[in-house]
Order: structure tokens, then sequence, then C-alpha cells
């Protein structure tokens, strides 16, 4: 049976490598897996009994295909009070996962030969989604020695004729970057007479550190609202990656098109985890202050302990849960019979001698370093850094 073209795509390295520690893992042998992107808390308990009772009250058939008007109200609510922006019912839709609602967007907004311009390192599903809908990725590389930030200037070059879309994902994954008001409303200048949307990536917004500040750069003025599509969802904030909810907003247009496109292929999200998610905006959020903190720990100990290894530099997050080693001066060696020659075969040997699972940075559209999910005990991080060093002694 021959596959459509459109099936020509690189699966994901992060699920692919968290997959294989759990698969070692049942096998008895004692893997740290670093490469899971979800917080190791259990949804708060609020959340869980809203979603039962959504059970208990039969709160199980088809909701309308853009999700219910509470949940969209929540987050009509939410976007005012947290981030300064205005948006009706119909300017917002509820998808399976902010995964999904960065594909829904992509799938009406890019034609084939569309450019879609993406800072690099790059979470590993914008490319792909990008090629499966037949657009083309436009990479503007970015290093630790620029905070793995573009600059006005890198879009201006990266800006063509054919540019269709911006996909800007602050705080990122994988680096934890988070760009200052500054330095967003400095691109938003430039995008201000550009005929080209924005698809704001704000998923990690509740986890950011040392005081910096969330900024969505919808909020530099009407012009960049209505050209910016706001994706978020409850998935990191709210440990709900498996109740699959995300969100986004931005302009009728796109939001009801969005809408068509979702009737048509998955239909609304889960009615049980609407209603659960309704609950996490809705109710008491505290916990995120000792969620974020506990991460914070995490973060500076992977971080004094990655410095400390003789080839490995990584720069402190401002936000997200991981790090993100540039571990380039560790190639050409040679550790145990295995020659390093890139971050999978450094993904590897870690697998196979450290037994711990860390993400390529090749899946990220840098193969200078490795990913490092510190979403995992304070216990773990401690172990699998002293794994990490001792797996890569001369």
């Amino acid at each position: 049976m021959k596959l459509a073209k459109r099936s020509d795509i690189t699966a994901s390295l992060t699920l692919a490598m968290n997959a294989k520690a759990k698969q070692l893992k049942a096998q008895g042998i004692d893997v740290i897996s670093f490469a899971a992107g979800e917080p190791d808390f259990p949804t708060p308990m609020h959340i869980k009994e809203a979603g039962k009772k959504a059970i208990d009250d039969n709160k199980t058939y088809y909701t309308p295909d853009s999700g219910i008007v509470e949940l969209k109200k929540a987050v009509s609510d939410k976007l005012r009070k947290e981030n300064g922006l205005d948006y009706t019912v119909e300017e917002i839709i509820i998808n399976s996962g902010a995964k999904h609602s960065v594909f829904n967007v992509l799938a009406v907004l890019v034609d084939e030969g569309d450019e879609v311009i993406i800072p690099s390192p790059y979470w590993v599903s914008y490319s792909e989604m990008v090629t499966i809908l037949g657009g083309k990725p436009v990479f503007i590389p970015t290093s630790e020695k620029s905070r793995f930030k573009i600059t006005p200037e890198d879009l201006e070059r990266a800006m063509s004729g054919k540019s269709k879309v911006l996909i800007l994902n602050s705080p990122n994954n994988p680096t934890g970057a988070v760009f200052s008001r500054d330095e967003l409303f400095s691109l938003a200048r430039v995008l201000e007479g550009r005929d080209i949307a924005v698809i704001s990536d704000e998923i990690y917004e509740k986890i950011i550190y040392e005081g910096n500040l969330h900024v969505s750069i919808a909020t530099y003025s009407d012009k960049i609202k209505q050209k910016t599509i706001v994706v978020n969802g409850v998935s990191k904030a709210f440990s709900m990656t498996g109740w699959r909810i995300g969100y986004c907003a931005g302009p009728k247009e796109v939001i009801g098109a969005v809408a068509k496109l979702q009737g048509h292929t998955c239909g609304n999200p889960t009615s049980i985890s609407q209603y659960a998610s309704l609950a996490a905006l809705q109710q008491d959020t505290s916990f995120l202050t000792d969620w974020v903190g506990e991460f914070k720990k995490r973060k500076d100990a992977i971080v004094r302990g990655l410095n400390a290894v003789e080839g490995v530099s990584c720069t402190d997050p401002q936000g997200a849960f991981y790090v993100f080693p540039n571990v380039s001066r560790l190639y050409g060696k040679t550790f145990r019979g295995v020659k390093l020659n890139g971050s999978m075969d450094l993904s590897g040997y870690l697998l196979d001698h450290g037994r711990i699972a860390v993400v390529p940075g090749k899946a990220f559209g840098a193969d200078e370093y490795i990913r490092i999910s510190f979403a995992t005990s304070m216990e773990n991080v401690l172990e699998g850094i002293k794994r990490f060093t001792e797996a890569l002694k001369g």
C-alpha cells in the first residue's frame, strides 16, 4: 500500500525516548527519564473531583465542536485578568491539547508553499506540522549567546514575500528562554506593517523564574492582536497532560475556520476534561507557587551539576522545566568504546551506559545540544546528574 506524501515525517523523538525509558523500566532496568515534558505532580484534587462529578452528572455526551460556552467564558476571563487581552467567546475555541490548537491554526492559515518562520531551537512538532500541510519551515538559528532569542534584525532577514506565519514560543521548549516585554514589542514593530500571522504558544506561561514575567505579543497593539493567535492550555500549569485540553484565541475569522475544521476532524474535545478544566481555571491556583518553587530548586541543582561536567555548558533557563546544555565539545570523543558524533549518539550512550534518558538536540533543530527535563523528583535529578557525570568520565 502506497502511503500519502504527507506521511513522510519524522516521529517525535521526545515521545520515542520517553517510551523507550518506560519500556526498559518495565523490564526491571533502573532508568531515570529526563525525556518527559510533563509535571510529575498529580493533577490537583479539586480538578479531579470536577472530572468525577462530570461523569456522575452524565456530562458524557457531545458538546459543541468548539467547546462548552462555560469553558470559553472562563478562558476569556483568564485572558482578560491575567494577560490584559479581551476576547469574546466567538474568538475562542477549545481544542484537544495545545498541540492540536497549533496544528489546527496552521491548517487554516498555511497553503502549499507558504513559509512559516520558526526560531530554532524549536519544539519538535512545529516543523513537522508545517511539512504535513505543504508549507515550508524557515528557521532562524539562535544560540546560548543570544539566550536563544531572535532579534528584529533576525526576523527581517527571515521574511520574504512567501512568509505567512511566525511561531513564537515563550517560555520556550526546549531552551527555557523567556522573551521580555521590550524584546517582544521590538519584534511586534517589525510585524505591524506585514501581512504575517503570529502563533503565540504560551503553554508554559505559569512556569517562570528569577523575576521574569510572561508577556503576550498580542498586547502590543490592536493591529498585532488582530494578527495573533494566542495558544495555551491546562497541561503544563495544572499537570493535566493526559486530559488533553488546549485553547486558542484570535480573530473571529480564524477561530471560525478552526471550528469548522475541528467539526470535520475530531469534533469536540472530551466533555469530562472540559469540565475539569473549568475547575482548573476558575478555582484555587495557589499550589502553583509551591510547584514553581520546587521546579526552581531542581533547575538550580541541574544547572550547577551540568556546568561541573567537563565539556558541557548549560545556560540557566528563565522558564519552563527544561535545560538545554551545549554538549558539542564532547563530540569526536570516545567513552567506553563508543564514539560520540552528535546528539543522537550521546543520547543513546547515556541511555545504554548511564541509564538516563534525554532527548537529542537534533530533534529540536540543534544537534549541539540535548534536552533534559527536570519535571521529575529532586532525588531523580541528583541521581541523574551523578550518572551523567560518571558516564562521561574520561
